[in-house]
């Protein structure tokens, strides 16, 4: 058994191959969450249940393939300013978890529900049951995470990230049995400080990670991101936007990272990690089960 550190995109990718090599749990980030139209959204969460379920929209890697989107479409000709597009049976998604969440369920729990709900076989556990919410310092002001990358489309000047209500964040019981009882803490190719941060912030997960095996995919190759805002991110947090800051991110319990043969140049040893390549880009599910096979085989 293996345990997934997971945000949106970059690691649902990887999952969609892995899934068909060996068994594991996906500790995902919940930071990026926001309540929308009167329900939960929580973006990362349902970028791996829709993977796993076999529904993700695969073009965009948000949302449900095929969905319609006419209940947004009305809100808008309503002039209801619902910023994020959300498709209908996504919808449903958030309806789901926001009923199960206001008759008192924990997150975790909901979130268990919905995994049934979807008939997904693997555990997939929110990295904490505590409100965190990932803000965006710019220079339009301080941001909620969707507000810069959706409502903005990314493009305002960051000046910072920080984690409001991190510092009161608990690892569940069943995120800290999940990841001591892991073989191996796989950091999949998602956003270094806004998807993975937060749940290495967690009070209890690094502690954990420091006597684990921990191996990690860059999500850089060269000086840029594969996809998202990483690199505003990594130089607002003093990063270098490159496969070593993503090590220096990860320094304080990383064994091992895995870059791209773009940056082969790499391999060997910096500072205490150990640095290996392969063609790490997935376009298609026979590459994901490919870089799935290679980091299994570390």
């Amino acid at each position: 058994m293996i345990a997934v550190l997971s945000g949106g995109t970059g690691t649902p990718k990887l999952l969609r191959g892995l899934k068909e090599l060996t068994d594991f749990v996906v500790i995902v980030n919940t930071a990026e969450d926001i309540w929308i139209s009167g329900n939960k959204v929580c973006p990362d969460i349902d970028a791996v249940l829709y993977t796993l379920a076999g529904i993700i929209d695969d073009e965009r890697w948000w949302g449900i393939k095929g969905d319609s989107f006419r209940t947004h479409e009305m809100l808008l000709k309503l002039g209801y300013d619902e910023f994020m597009a959300i498709g209908d049976l996504d919808r449903a998604i958030h309806i789901f978890r926001s009923e199960l969440l206001r008759k008192g369920y924990t997150l975790t729990e909901a979130t268990r529900a919905l995994r049934r709900a979807l008939k997904v076989e693997q555990e997939v556990l929110p990295m904490c049951d505590d409100d965190v919410e990932t803000r965006v310092v710019t220079d339009v002001g301080d941001l909620h995470f969707q507000e810069f990358w959706v409502k903005h489309k990314g493009k305002p000047k960051v000046f910072d990230v920080y984690f409001r209500g991190i510092e009161k964040a608990k690892a569940t019981r069943d995120v800290l049995r999940a990841l001591k009882n892991a073989e191996l803490v796989l950091i999949g190719p998602s956003n270094p400080i806004t998807s993975i941060m937060p749940i290495i912030l967690v009070k209890g997960v690094k502690e954990v990670l420091k006597v684990k095996r921990v191996v990690a995919i860059s999500p850089i190759v060269g000086k840029s991101p594969v996809s998202g805002p990483a690199g505003k991110f990594m130089r607002a947090k003093g990063y270098e936007v490159s496969p070593l800051g993503v090590a220096d991110v990860y320094l304080e319990f990383l064994d091992v990272l895995v870059v791209d043969d773009a940056d082969r140049h790499l391999v060997g040893k910096y500072k205490s990690i150990e640095i290996v390549a392969t063609n790490t880009i997935m376009k298609t599910v026979e590459d994901s089960k490919r870089l799935a096979e290679f980091v299994l085989s570390l």
